[in-house]
């Protein structure tokens, strides 16, 4: 089975680059965040047709997230229960693939802006959220993924000026702090599961040519819990749709899991 994850800034601007992709790598379950359009506006029919069921949590303007799958999904539910949230964040799916019962969960985690903001507190308050329930879901299904655009950098290696960038948002202690927590709970990083090239990155800044400078950042992840750990035979980063015409600032992140 195939996982992927793709922050798209915006899906009705990239939907003709998401269903190449697609097209190009049929995946089993593809994540999407930041459609930043409503329920009503989401293209069911054009995934459809591309072989994808489709569960969207949706929101004009901002944020977003959708889980499309080839395999029937039940049991979803939309932002982070016990937490009030007036952003679409969080949607969880479970999928019935041929090989038995796997919880899927897709957040579009909190930017935060900069530390010691009003908005940072809240990212604060939005991952102590997550944590708890995220316990509640691996204790209900131990065969969980927990994928998405987590606006942090778990460590150095994740990030292209570790020094100059340090304690910056995306880079702090209390930040990378609650990342580890995250994986207390029993949750490993796919990606770094295997040996990987230097200056892996995920998100590179539309200015000052990042892309082409390798100036980027890795903050989108494919966690797994411990029951799939042994599962996953791979996990990659595809840089190919960084270099389309209007292109995401992200690329997708794609876990191969050997389910049998």
């Amino acid at each position: 089975m195939k996982i992927a994850t793709w922050n798209v800034n915006s899906l009705a601007v990239r939907l003709p680059q998401v269903l190449d992709w697609l097209a190009a790598n049929p995946v089993d379950a593809l994540c999407l965040q930041e459609l930043k359009l409503s329920d009503d506006k989401f293209p069911l029919e054009a995934l459809a047709a591309a072989g994808y069921q489709s569960a969207v949590f949706g929101q004009k303007t901002y944020n977003g997230v959708a889980i499309l799958s080839r395999n029937p999904a039940r049991n979803i539910v939309k932002n982070i229960v016990g937490f009030s949230d007036e952003q679409s964040r969080v949607i969880a799916a479970t999928l019935d693939t041929p090989q038995g019962e796997l919880r899927l969960v897709n957040s579009y985690f909190v930017n935060g802006q900069a530390p010691g903001t009003d908005k940072f507190a809240y990212k604060m308050k939005w991952l102590e959220g997550l944590r708890s329930w995220l316990g509640q879901e691996l204790a209900a299904q131990p065969k969980l993924v927990l994928v998405g655009d987590f606006n942090i950098t778990f460590d150095d290696r994740d990030t292209y000026d570790a020094e100059g960038l340090r304690e910056t948002i995306h880079h702090t202690t209390e930040e990378r702090e609650h990342l580890k927590a995250l994986l207390g709970l029993g949750l490993h990083d796919a990606f770094r599961l295997f040996e990987q090239p230097e200056k892996s990155y995920s998100w590179w800044d539309y200015r000052e040519f990042a892309f082409r400078r390798n100036r980027g950042l890795r903050i989108d992840y494919i966690l797994v819990s411990d029951a799939l750990k042994p599962a996953v035979q791979s996990c990659v980063i595809d840089k190919l749709p960084r270099k389309n015409e209007r292109p995401s600032d992200h690329v997708p992140v794609i876990a191969h899991l050997d389910l049998l």
